[in-house]
């Protein structure tokens, strides 16, 4: 079969690769969209623990052997520790994710647990499904954060978790939210979503900002424009440095939460709720195109905000 492979640094290749042999309690997926996620674009710019050769894509769905239409939960965790028995399986110390420990979903077919496994609304097309585990990535910071009615959000970054929690908020109750990104044409989608307003700073003070770039000074704006006793939630991966002022944050007794994945309640509600999205950001490419694009993205073209691959 033809797999999108992680091949080196900076570097994938569309390859003929053996069929995925299927183990005990494992199911047969056969891909119809899996989407590129930034991390990969970053974790093959600057390779760190996925390791090639490797076919990644850890955002698919597909339908299985028997004709179920299904998306894939990608986190793989104990199920037994202290951590997951209080439902926080993405936080779970031995945590794996398919896509990146093991094979993915830039292929025509993969293998993967049966546990994985979540079926797809009657009528879901499959543009939104690929777009569903970005959304629980936003469903989850939204939860986390606690977002009081009426609240003023801002948002860091419009690629496509951004625009995920541009989205939720506007759904959950924000009163307004606000979005801040270098690419101008990301910044006008973000608008024609609901942003009040878009730019390249976020200028007001805020109740919560989400922070989906990661970098050292998005991580000390998100927390110089709070509000006194203000939210900031982190989901970016950009940068390790924290970069704000400790003391600001004591003083303002404001909230800095990271935001890793999703719980399995987050996913399923973005199962619910992606297929009422305004999702013309989103473009699906034939997985023969997938090194083209990927490689575009990589080197860093901001359109579109999110590719697929289909098979």
């Amino acid at each position: 079969m033809r797999a999108l492979v992680f091949t080196g640094p900076a570097a994938v290749e569309l390859r003929d690769v053996p069929e995925p042999a299927v183990g005990a309690d494992e199911v047969l997926v056969h891909v119809a969209a899996s989407g590129i996620c930034g991390s990969e674009l970053h974790g093959v710019r600057t390779p760190g623990f996925r390791v090639p050769p490797l076919v990644m894509g850890h955002e698919f769905a597909g339908l299985t052997s028997d004709g179920r239409a299904v998306v894939i939960n990608p986190i793989l965790s104990c199920g037994s520790c202290d951590v997951c028995r209080l439902g926080l399986r993405n936080v779970c110390r031995e945590r794996r994710i398919v896509g990146v420990h093991r094979s993915g979903g830039f292929a025509e077919r993969v293998a993967v647990p049966e546990s994985t496994l979540v079926e797809l609304p009657q009528g879901l097309g499959w543009t939104a499904a690929g777009i569903v585990e970005p959304a629980a990535n936003a469903v989850h910071a939204w939860s986390l954060a606690g977002a009081p009615a009426g609240a003023r959000v801002g948002v860091y970054g419009a690629g496509a978790i951004g625009l995920s929690c541009l989205l939720v908020a506007l759904s959950g109750g924000a009163a307004s939210v606000e979005v801040a990104d270098r690419s101008e044409s990301r910044v006008e989608i973000a608008r024609r979503l609901g942003a009040r307003s878009a730019g390249a700073a976020l200028t007001g003070e805020y109740d919560v900002i989400f922070d989906a770039v990661g970098a050292a000074v998005t991580h000390e704006r998100s927390l110089a424009l709070l509000r006194p006793g203000g939210t900031a939630v982190w989901l970016g991966l950009a940068d390790p440095t924290a970069g704000f002022d400790a003391t600001a944050l004591v003083r303002g007794e404001q909230r800095v939460l990271g935001s890793f994945a999703y719980t399995d309640a987050d996913f399923a509600t973005a199962v619910e709720t992606v297929g009422e999205w305004d999702l013309s950001w989103v473009r699906t490419f034939p997985l023969a195109d997938g090194a083209e694009v990927f490689t575009t993205l990589m080197n860093g073209h901001d359109t579109p905000v999110k590719a697929l691959l289909s098979p």
